[in-house]
């Protein structure tokens, strides 16, 4: 969107506090032509779902402003670094480096990347992607940690990096936590999914100070939920880290994995009212939990196709009707115009804690490590170019991105998720590695197959007609 009357208005907003009401009700109206009206590219159904995030995002940051939730210096900060560095398209040396790189590879890079440095971590949840032991659990030495980052900011020309784990605030290397990072690359912006026990108030106020980062904490739900999963005690120590955030001014939001146990909750508005008008959240994540491995009992986990068509049409309400900035990884994919693996313009890649560079972090599966690109001359950008990542763009632009007034169906946006069958016979190659023992397991069993093939037909035919109706307008 070109919008560069944002920032400023924004600017307005923050430092105008009686007339904050009034200006972002001129700002929303700006948005809503710019990305509603003036767009001719996409399907209009699609651009109010963007407007209505975009909107929603405005009035949690506002309402936030209002209670004293986040500071102005934080705000001002991510206007400077979130807004115009990551969303209005930077400076000349970020074009300058976009531009590089569309001339060298012959293809736009990708917007960001998700670093997992560390599998390490405090708790033991159920179904978790990383999970390890202390004794198993692995680091990425600081040194490679610092140059992926500067390939992302020099190379890709991006000003935006997602933090996962394992637990990130266990990061230690050479004397290093992530903070450093934070501060060293300060005209970027990073997003942190964490457990939340580990921010301590002297973390807190640091995160307030640098102003480039921002908290998501994963909950499962109310107190029962979160410690049958993540572990006794874990809902207090959450809900003290947002006192501590809330005192020092930074903007933090909640990540959920929607399973069969918490579903039912995850459909009333009491959870949504809770976080995000009592607590202060600003924003959140909600995830479906994908099962990795041939367990029974983890694929019993995952939420039905009817619950997942309950969940959509419960996130355009809370989206539309309580303006809860509110996005879902799977249901949520008009927003992104579709999966945004694959290191696709728009989207991202993954890199774990053993340096295994993977199209997405619910795609367990590599050709390339950054251990051995780097000891072979190479850099994170030639990892974009396997067969791997290039199948699964080849996918994208069929599924939808080179036809975007006409795309197939982005309410099963996912190319492993929802289209499991295509994305083994076309998209994963034999040379590609499991993460881990799950992983390699889900490969070798039927059971796990089936059940994800029956699923991608069933959600295909609850879902077909919605967005045959509402999206395509037939």
């Amino acid at each position: 969107m070109k919008g560069r009357f944002i920032a400023p208005a924004l600017g307005k907003i923050v430092e105008q506090k009686f007339a904050r009401k009034f200006l972002a009700r001129q700002l929303d109206g700006r948005v809503y032509e710019a990305i509603v009206e003036k767009d001719s590219g996409n399907l209009r159904h699609i651009q109010e779902k963007k407007y209505e995030f975009v909107s929603a995002a405005l009035s949690c940051v506002v309402k936030n402003l209002d209670r004293g939730c986040v500071s102005r210096h934080v705000m001002k900060k991510i206007i400077q670094v979130l807004v115009e560095n990551c969303f209005l398209g930077g400076d000349e040396s970020r074009q300058a480096a976009i531009k590089r790189f569309d001339e060298r590879y012959g293809a736009g890079p990708p917007t960001f990347i998700v670093l997992s440095p560390t599998q390490r971590c405090n708790l033991h949840c159920t179904g978790c992607y990383a999970s390890s032991t202390s004794r198993t659990a692995t680091t990425l030495p600081y040194p490679e940690v610092d140059r992926i980052v500067g390939e992302v900011h020099d190379t890709f020309g991006s000003r935006f990096v997602t933090i996962s784990g394992g637990e990130p605030f266990l990061y230690r290397s050479e004397g290093k936590t992530l903070l450093d990072i934070f501060e060293k690359y300060s005209d970027m912006f990073f997003l942190i999914y964490t457990n939340g026990t580990l921010i301590t108030p002297e973390i807190a106020q640091r995160l307030g100070e640098l102003g480039n980062a921002t908290p998501a904490i994963s909950v499962e739900g109310f107190e029962e939920d979160t410690d049958r999963r993540r572990g006794q005690g874990t809902y207090q120590e959450i809900l003290r880290a947002f006192g501590d955030l809330r005192k020092a001014g930074v903007p933090f939001g909640i990540s959920v994995t929607a399973t069969r146990q918490n579903v039912d909750l995850l459909l009333t508005d009491e959870f949504y009212d809770f976080y995000f008008e009592e607590q202060g959240v600003t924003y959140m994540w909600q995830f479906q939990l994908m099962p990795i491995g041939r367990g029974q009992d983890l694929l019993d986990l995952m939420v039905t196709p009817e619950e997942r068509v309950k969940l959509y049409r419960m996130w355009e309400r809370m989206l539309k009707g309580k303006k809860y900035c509110l996005a879902d990884f799977w249901n949520s994919g008009v927003l992104s115009n579709g999966c945004i693996a694959y290191g696709r313009s728009g989207g991202y890649i993954h890199v774990d804690w053993n340096g295994d560079v993977m199209p997405c972090v619910f795609i367990p599966y590599s050709v390339d490590n950054i251990h051995d690109l780097y000891g072979n001359g190479k850099t994170l950008a030639d990892a974009l170019f396997s067969d791997f990542m290039k199948n699964g763009r080849n996918w994208q632009e069929e599924y939808g991105l080179s036809n975007r007034r006409k795309p197939m169906n982005w309410l099963m946006p996912c190319s492993i998720r929802d289209h499991y069958e295509h994305f083994r016979k076309s998209v994963l190659p034999e040379d590609a590695k499991p993460e881990n023992r799950s992983a390699a397991e889900s490969l070798r069993s039927d059971q796990y197959y089936d059940t994800l093939r029956r699923y991608d037909v069933e959600l295909e035919r609850l879902t077909a007609g919605i967005w045959a109706d509402e999206y395509l307008g037939r």
